[in-house]
């Protein structure tokens, strides 16, 4: 059994998958990106962004702190705190912001590859 025969059976098992299916039957595009997103996510992104100021160089202020004021338990027990604290606002940022972008990217991006697999492969 050939490379090719064996891949051709693959993408066409893949194909015959329900989500793919749906993806390439009803076109998904990336025309959901045009329209302008509403408060909830704009405060979902911002809060992610918040999340990666107070993650690493808020950790790295704090050892800086506690090197220069001769501390050790600043970084000790503040940097893990910090820390936590930025996995905390990035999982908010996350939960406003909502799975729906990743979602139309996702049936997108299988549409195009399968398609292409389906033109190579078919």
């Amino acid at each position: 059994m050939s490379t090719d025969s064996i891949i051709s059976r693959l993408v066409r098992k893949i194909a015959a998958i329900e989500f793919v299916r749906s993806a390439i039957e009803e076109q998904a595009d990336l025309s959901a990106f045009k329209r302008k997103p509403g408060p909830r996510i704009i405060l979902g992104v911002t809060a992610i962004g918040v999340s990666y100021i107070i993650g690493w160089p808020a950790v790295a202020l704090l050892g800086t702190l506690s090197v220069t004021m001769q501390q050790p338990l600043i970084v000790m027990i503040g940097g893990p705190l910090v820390y936590g604290l930025s996995h905390l606002v990035f999982l908010l940022g996350m939960v406003l912001a909502g799975g729906e972008y990743s979602w139309i990217f996702l049936r997108w991006a299988t549409r195009v590859a399968v398609e292409k697999l389906l033109a190579r492969y078919g």
